[in-house]
């Protein structure tokens, strides 16, 4: 029922869940859709498109598959980066049927004139293009199914306004609670066929960032040691194994967080440094620091960014068992 443009990860497809009533988290949103997919089935045609914005890895993909299942539609998955040219859009639209769905991932990276092509095709299900150079060239105007166009994106201020103005559903999705963490690793290690603790849940949890992406890859990564390890269950036991192989603490933080909060600590001495003498020192992409590292750190609670630059939190201190006075430490002991 499902197509795809892009070869796909099944065991990661098969741990979607299919209906809203089995999405977990996001409590809010998904009455929003339960509201907006009644409606479409009583109208028997979409009138609204869907736009979904948040941090990676929380659910817009997995709602989109949930959504063309509800609507027993197909779902067409692309991205703005790879619609290059109109014949592009062209040959999606032109082949997908009422009730489907056209997912585009990234859809702030959209280049401005197939952006401005999508404005007919969200408002009157039409596709205006252009045939032909010069006095030869003639306009023509394809109508296309009624379709459900879902859009998704990290980075909301990047999409224009018009384009954003025109999606009838505008939806924040959030980090999740722990407990909600807890009950998609208790899902998924039922359908991975693999015997879980409760506790051990509550351990990924603790270092899954919040998001769900990352919780299902540490139990990925904790069903290969219990494969090949041959356990007869995955426990406290198995996962401090893999916490150490993997180099994640009990805050999920990674030894490149720990290396930038330990060199805001001992190398700047906790005096606010700019990011690229972050970048510099770390040997690292400014955008890799800003998008990849800093995020999460922000979130809890143990950096502050300031006109001057990035300083540590008391929060930061505490977890790295440094105490202020003890701040100034041989530079040496930095890795």
């Amino acid at each position: 029922m499902v197509k795809h443009e892009n070869i796909i990860n099944f065991n990661e497809l098969n741990l979607r869940p299919k209906k809203l009533n089995q999405y977990v988290g996001q409590t809010n949103i998904i009455k929003t859709l339960r509201l907006f997919i009644d409606a479409v089935k009583k109208r028997k045609f979409p009138s609204e498109h869907i736009l979904f914005y948040g941090p990676p890895g929380i659910g817009k993909t997995t709602l989109s598959y949930i959504i063309a299942n509800e609507l027993e539609g197909d779902i067409k998955i692309t991205s703005g980066a790879a619609i290059g040219k109109s014949g592009d859009l062209a040959a999606i639209l032109t082949n997908l049927n009422d009730n489907d769905v056209l997912f585009i991932d990234e859809i702030h990276r959209l280049h401005k004139s197939i952006e401005e092509m999508l404005y007919s095709v969200l408002e009157d299900y039409c596709l205006n293009i252009v045939i032909g150079k010069g006095p030869s060239a003639r306009a023509v105007r394809l109508s296309i199914p009624k379709i459900t166009i879902i859009g998704a994106t990290t980075k909301l201020a990047l999409l224009s306004a018009p384009l954003r103005d025109r999606f009838g559903l505008l939806l924040r999705l959030d980090y999740y609670k722990k407990e909600e963490i807890v009950d998609i690793l208790v899902r998924a290690s039922d359908i991975l066929k693999m015997p879980l603790d409760k506790d051990a849940a509550l351990q990924i949890a603790k270092r899954s960032r919040k998001t769900p992406r990352v919780a299902n890859r540490i139990l990925k990564r904790a069903r290969d040691i219990f494969e090949v390890k041959n356990h007869k269950k995955i426990d406290n036991e198995l996962l401090d194994k893999l916490f150490s192989l993997l180099e994640i603490d009990d805050m999920g933080l990674t030894n490149m967080d720990l290396k930038y909060l330990k060199l805001l600590a001992i190398k700047f001495e906790n005096t606010p440094v700019g990011i690229e003498t972050i970048s510099l020192s770390l040997s690292e992409d400014r955008r890799t620091i800003e998008e990849f590292i800093e995020p999460y750190l922000l979130q809890i609670g143990f950096i502050k960014k300031t006109s001057r630059g990035r300083i540590l939190t008391n929060n930061a201190f505490k977890h790295m068992n440094m105490k202020s006075k003890e701040r100034k430490i041989e530079q040496n002991k930095l890795v």
